[in-house]
């Protein structure tokens, strides 16, 4: 069945040039759908696709084209597929920067996706979607919280221990977590990196009719498909790895296809998007694409590197060497995380991550003054909050966050050479030893 895309002058307001749908495509990998997932939308000869900067698009200029129609209209074409460049009317609804990057993440997914201004919006989003009278959440990501209050300030809502399943039942009180509430779990973790079971609380949300929604921030694919094993939503703070070069924020929320009536889901919280004001710019989904052109190259290189320095750091801790590199982090370093230490868990995590921890994880300095210093010591790591980007940061993390302890640091590892890093990160241990004495 052919599609129409506009006329060959490059006008894309009109409906005269038809171009047929392609062959049913082979099955790619993942770093070839990230480079090539778009290429049923190629209006033009760019190989680089445009930045659209118009927030409103000419309705077609033959009155009898001229088709009325409701805002929340259910569009013809199936969730997440391909948007003709002459079906734009507004931003807020659709444009061709962000609508080719929800193409892309739909790919790379498996599920069809919806993009909001941040992680956030994407997050508060799904709460106004779901309206959900209890929540169960662990420790994590402030943010979240933050909006869960903002939520629970509207609706009461309850708010309970993710990880205290008595908690989820109130009899005095006449409420429990049951159909249509939230189990929102998140992993691996911020900001130390650690994983859950996924399959283990999408059986207790499932056993409740209540759904399970994952935010897999730390560890996008290829290293975890959380609709594997069970969950409903995945969200992403898009702004992380699949920016990937800090310089945009992006909020993604994926609908399982393993839900009956999942493309209601879809459309509705399409619609709402519209009425919440929260859709991306057209600059923001144009970085986007370009990002998702090097998605696997970058996120399997990041998980590589800090699989590589997080044995280093472990074994100078844990080993038997006495070598000065183990004395000089023996002597500062108090406690590392990360998921590729969880050897307990290895029977279900190996299979959840197939293919890396994720490139974050956490130190505990042995003192507070210690961890405040030890990020000015280092030469290649940025002294940021955020994460994910190609540059490999590091965060005191009590400038940004007063849940956590105040001598945690967290480590965002980048692309570059792991040994460098490493090197870098021992010099910095070094330095702050010295300063102790």
């Amino acid at each position: 069945m052919a599609h129409t895309k506009g006329t060959a002058n490059g006008n894309s307001n009109t409906s005269q040039l038809h171009i047929p749908d392609p062959p049913q495509r082979p099955t790619y990998s993942l770093a070839t759908l990230g480079v090539h997932a778009d290429d049923p939308i190629h209006e033009y000869t760019d190989v680089a696709p445009a930045l659209h900067v118009s927030s409103t698009f000419r309705y077609p200029e033959d009155p009898e084209q001229l088709k009325p129609t409701d805002d929340l209209d259910v569009p013809d074409r199936e969730p997440g597929a391909r948007i003709p460049g002459d079906a734009h009317i507004y931003s807020r609804l659709t444009a061709p920067n962000s609508s080719r990057l929800e193409l892309l993440l739909t790919s790379l997914m498996g599920a069809p996706c919806l993009t909001y201004t941040s992680g956030l919006a994407a997050f508060h989003a799904l709460l106004v979607y779901l309206h959900p009278k209890v929540v169960a959440i662990g420790a994590g990501y402030h943010g979240c919280h933050g909006v869960l209050k903002i939520y629970q300030k509207l609706t009461n809502c309850k708010i309970v221990d993710l990880f205290d399943e008595k908690s989820w039942d109130n009899e005095g009180e006449g409420w429990k977590l049951g159909k249509g509430d939230v189990v929102h779990l998140e992993t691996p973790v911020n900001p130390t990196g650690r994983a859950f079971n996924i399959q283990h609380y999408a059986e207790l949300a499932h056993k409740r009719g209540a759904v399970l929604t994952i935010d897999a921030t730390f560890a996008p694919p290829p290293l975890q498909d959380p609709f594997k094993w069970g969950a409903d939503y995945v969200m992403h703070s898009g702004t992380k790895y699949i920016g990937g070069h800090s310089d945009m924020l992006c909020g993604v929320i994926a609908i399982g296809k393993n839900r009956e009536g999942w493309e209601q889901d879809y459309w509705t919280m399409f619609g709402e998007r519209l009425h919440l004001g929260s859709v991306m710019g057209s600059m923001e989904g144009w970085l986007g694409v370009r990002s998702l052109r090097t998605f696997e190259l970058r996120v399997m290189r990041q998980s590589q590197n800090a699989d590589k320095i997080v044995a280093f750091i472990d074994e100078c801790m844990t080993g038997a060497g006495d070598s000065d590199d183990a004395k000089t982090v023996k002597s500062v370093v108090a406690k590392i995380e990360h998921a590729s230490l969880q050897r307990e868990d290895a029977a279900w995590l190996g299979k959840q991550m197939p293919n890396g921890f994720g490139p974050v994880f956490s130190i505990w300095l042995k003192t507070a003054a210690q961890a405040r210093r030890f990020p000015s010591k280092l030469q290649l790591f940025h002294h940021a909050t955020s994460l994910g980007g190609v540059e490999s940061l590091i965060e005191w993390r009590r400038m940004s966050d007063n849940t956590v302890e105040d001598e945690l640091c967290r480590v965002s590892v980048g692309v570059e050479a792991w040994k460098d890093l490493r090197d870098d990160m021992v010099a910095g241990f070094k330095a702050v030893a010295e300063e102790a004495r």
